[in-house]
């Protein structure tokens, strides 16, 4: 599960062989994802156990539950955005594959790196408003509008920190395209 997949990565591997700064980056980013992704693996069983112990709650004892979708929520959006950089890392997000299989490997090499600028472009911005949202909430002292009141800066920390490791992630592949042009 935690391999990284060969036909995303080759280019990458073969330039973290030969060491240098671009190489440390793209292995300390992947041992970052790894250890996200465990993680994130038992914060989805948590969230889990949470909604099931809502469920049987109300079932059993007709306890009124206000907080237990709403941490589920926030452990399934932090879950969410922190990974998005590992399955980027994949190149696990949605993709035309028919393109790739279409083009010559030198467009379809042009092409993904058009996409990755692009991707970077978007995930740059949403990474800079994820990070006014987490202040503006931090500082204002937002809180969710339930019963439960916790405050907002938790998923918005999860948000833009998840944004920012996939706007790198997306850097570093851009860099990778770029050094395996440079030198091929």
């Amino acid at each position: 599960m935690l391999d990284t997949a060969p036909e995303a990565t080759a280019g990458i591997a073969a330039h973290t062989q030969s060491g240098g700064g671009l190489a440390v980056l793209v292995r300390a980013m992947a041992l970052v994802n790894r250890i996200i992704v465990l993680v994130a693996a038992f914060v989805l069983v948590l969230a889990g156990l949470i909604l099931s112990y809502s469920v049987a709650s109300r079932l059993a004892f007709g306890a009124m539950s206000y907080w237990q979708d709403e941490a589920s929520v926030f452990l399934l959006v932090g879950a969410t955005f922190m990974t998005a950089a590992y399955v980027q890392g994949r190149r696990g997000h949605v993709a035309i594959e028919a393109l790739s299989t279409l083009l010559p490997p030198r467009v379809n090499a042009a092409r993904l790196l058009l996409v990755d600028i692009a991707s970077f472009a978007f995930c740059a911005f949403f990474t800079w408003k994820s990070f006014t949202l987490l202040e503006e909430a931090w500082i204002e002292g937002h809180v969710s509008s339930s019963s439960w009141a916790p405050p907002l800066w938790i998923p918005y920390a999860t948000m833009a920190l998840g944004m920012a490791l996939l706007s790198l992630q997306i850097a570093l592949q851009i860099a990778c395209a770029l050094a395996r042009r440079k030198h091929p």
